[in-house]
């Protein structure tokens, strides 16, 4: 993530962007949640030609694109007011999986590839997919188990492999496929329409606020080129590891600004709510949890910044910017967890009521848990780096 914006108002940027989120995101927000509108590619375009016009549009894309082409700190001032929404990171081209293709396209893709496959997805005209995660006994939380092979012929590969939980997949335009080859884990790009993918429907999960949701993605003797390789054989897991620390800086993000509304949603609750002869914000417990959610936004925003800092100064597959983005995705999803609940909470029969939206906001935030690393697998991750430091 390199700046190409010169000096950046990041102030005014920010005050746009909140501007946008309040007046044209949020009333969707309350149609998706209350009204139960899917959130469908046309809702899409909708908010991304609204996000075009207020000129907030593309943060992680680069200003040929029609993006803003912001660095990772920058990012995380201007997300940070996207974020407060459920559809913000979406309406404004920063939403998973294309946050981290575009990212992964910009880095890996060569000049044709950027052309056909770059271009469309940073200007938000196409969204992609990332087909990775497979079924039991496939690849999960552990890459090295990947199941997905390709076959090399004379003019090409031939794909063939089971995947699940592949984010967008449904009205996708192209996927990014992982598969092992004689020469290692390779990715591949596979257009949508090719004959031998099949997307065998969307997993019905607790977030539904995922457009195109979490399918189950079939490749049976799916042919492509070699023109279909991004990077070179046998260096996807490579690739991939540079793609998690923006990655998974962009989710701590975009849910710690879902947090911080909610947690100020139940900031005003309390304070009008009365019970006991006063309000609710003079009793001490409820101010407890008051306190210790300021104190998770606290910690979470300083973990946030010194990853995004790291990136921009060692770039994203340095072993420290990875190392910090790992720790701040291990505590922040925990932290956002903690804050919608105790949001929840403070709201009291309310706070169960998606009329009031933190319920919905809790259940869409379960699966930041889970998504881009477990939190036992990334603990373990950081206890392993430590304890061979110790040595």
């Amino acid at each position: 993530m390199t700046s190409t914006m010169g000096a950046v108002d990041l102030t005014g940027l920010t005050d746009r962007m909140t501007e946008f989120i309040t007046e044209e995101v949020l009333p969707v927000e309350r149609e998706v949640i209350v009204d139960e509108r899917p959130v469908t590619d046309d809702l899409r375009i909708q908010l991304q030609t609204a996000a075009k016009r207020a000129g907030v549009f593309g943060p992680l894309s680069a200003p040929e694109y029609g993006g803003l082409g912001l660095t990772a700190s920058e990012l995380v001032v201007v997300m940070d007011a996207a974020g407060a929404s459920l559809l913000g990171p979406t309406a404004v081209n920063c939403s998973a999986p294309d946050d981290g293709n575009i990212d992964l396209l910009s880095h890996a893709a060569n000049p044709e590839q950027r052309e056909r496959y770059l271009t469309p997805l940073s200007s938000g005209l196409v969204r992609s997919s990332i087909a990775m995660t497979e079924p039991a006994p496939g690849a999960g939380s552990d890459p090295s188990m990947l199941a997905t092979t390709a076959e090399k012929t004379p003019t090409g590969w031939i794909i063939n492999g089971a995947k699940h939980f592949t984010t967008g997949a449904d009205g996708a335009a192209f996927f990014i496929c992982f598969a092992d080859t004689a020469n290692g884990p390779t990715m591949f790009l596979v257009d949508s329409d090719n004959p031998g993918v099949r997307v065998d429907g969307r997993m019905r999960t607790l977030d539904r606020c995922v457009t195109g949701g979490h399918c189950r993605v079939t490749f049976v003797d799916c042919v492509v080129d070699d023109s279909a390789v991004l990077g070179e054989v046998g260096t996807a897991m490579l690739h991939a590891q540079a793609r998690l620390a923006p990655s998974r800086l962009i989710f701590c993000i975009n849910w710690l600004g879902l947090a911080v509304r909610a947690h100020h949603m139940a900031g005003r609750h309390i304070n009008s709510r009365h019970s006991f002869g006063g309000p609710i914000a003079d009793n001490g417990l409820a101010q407890g949890l008051i306190a210790d959610s300021e104190i998770d936004i606290a910690a979470s925003r300083g973990l946030i910044r010194r990853a995004a800092e790291l990136i921009d100064e060692q770039g994203p597959a340095a072993s420290e910017a990875r190392h910090s983005a790992t720790v701040a995705k291990a505590f922040v999803a925990e932290a956002v967890w903690r804050i919608l609940d105790r949001s929840v909470q403070l709201h009291g029969g309310l706070g169960v009521a998606e009329d009031s939206l933190v319920a919905r906001f809790l259940v869409e935030s379960r699966a930041f848990r889970i998504y881009e690393g477990p939190t036992e697998v990334l603990r373990w991750s950081i206890a392993r780096r430590t304890l061979r430091s110790l040595r």
